[in-house]
């Protein structure tokens, strides 16, 4: 390395083995901390106040990002400069984009949420992927909802697949975890949310629900696991459960992209000039 060089943090940093080992579940609960990769999550992190507390950054995205980390070092964020060795032990990624955020628990109190009264939710329940977690959370966030849940048997929210499916996302609604899935929906009809189970199989057709007028209120979509869907005893609980029609020869449609649809027919039936009629005709 040439003289003046600024000086990188050693592979054998206590700090190295504290970013390495949130990479497990475990850690991350223990230590309330979790990894957020690549530039995007890490601007996403570093927007929040307390969220972003450490950055490792090699010095060639240092000086690419030199935005972000400036950022990160005003608001008192400790900065690594780390050779891509480093970079490599902490991230979880095969190719590696140089930096690497520790952050804080970011999930909310599902009561606060019930406060909030939002019109739009995404419930996740016994959703197992995180890649499919994370990207439920981006259409969540991409269609206005203002929550999401994770219930109890749903994936890690911090898993380093769903924080980087998210690509940011996570950062910006609130998002509660470990809620039984019995209690989210009683909790969500209680302030005046009508749940829909999203299930091939459901009774009520999607356009049917649109073109009735059925939309237009509050209403919470719950999201069952990728391979068997939602249990008997899950679709119970809902008001209604709702199918996405297959109009060409598709078999069906994955979770992520089942949510999007679902969730964007709610967001288009509230911002609906006028409105649109709900099931109580408010």
């Amino acid at each position: 390395m040439a003289s003046g060089s600024p000086d990188l943090i050693s592979p054998r940093s206590p700090r190295v083995a504290a970013a390495r080992r949130l990479a497990k579940r475990n850690f991350r609960g223990k230590d309330r901390l979790f990894l957020a990769e690549g530039p995007q999550a890490v601007r996403e992190a570093g927007a929040q106040p307390r969220t972003l507390v450490e950055l490792f950054a090699t010095l060639d995205a240092a000086e690419r990002y030199a935005d972000i980390v400036g950022a990160a070092r005003d608001t008192g964020v400790r900065i690594h400069l780390a050779d891509e060795q480093v970079i490599a032990d902490i991230s979880t990624t095969v190719t590696p984009q140089g930096l690497v955020g520790v952050c804080r628990f970011v999930d909310t109190p599902f009561e606060e949420i019930l406060r909030a009264r939002p019109k739009l939710v995404a419930v996740l329940a016994n959703v197992r992927d995180p890649g499919n977690a994370g990207t439920v959370l981006r259409c969540a966030d991409a269609a206005g909802a203002e929550a999401v849940v994770l219930t109890d048997a749903s994936v890690d929210l911090y898993n380093p697949k769903a924080v980087r499916a998210s690509v940011g996302s996570l950062f910006h609604l609130p998002v509660a975890v470990g809620v039984p899935v019995e209690e989210a929906v009683d909790g969500l009809r209680g302030v005046g949310v009508r749940v829909l189970a999203a299930d091939g199989a459901g009774s009520h057709d999607l356009d049917e629900e649109l073109d009735n007028g059925t939309m237009g209120g509050p209403t919470a979509w719950v999201f069952g696991n990728e391979a068997w869907g939602l249990p008997e005893e899950t679709r119970a609980l809902a008001d209604a459960v709702v199918s996405v029609p297959i109009h060409g020869r598709a078999e069906s449609l994955n979770l992520a992209t089942a949510a999007a649809v679902c969730l964007y027919a709610s967001a288009r039936a509230q911002r609906a000039p006028r409105g649109c009629r709900t099931v109580t005709g408010s």
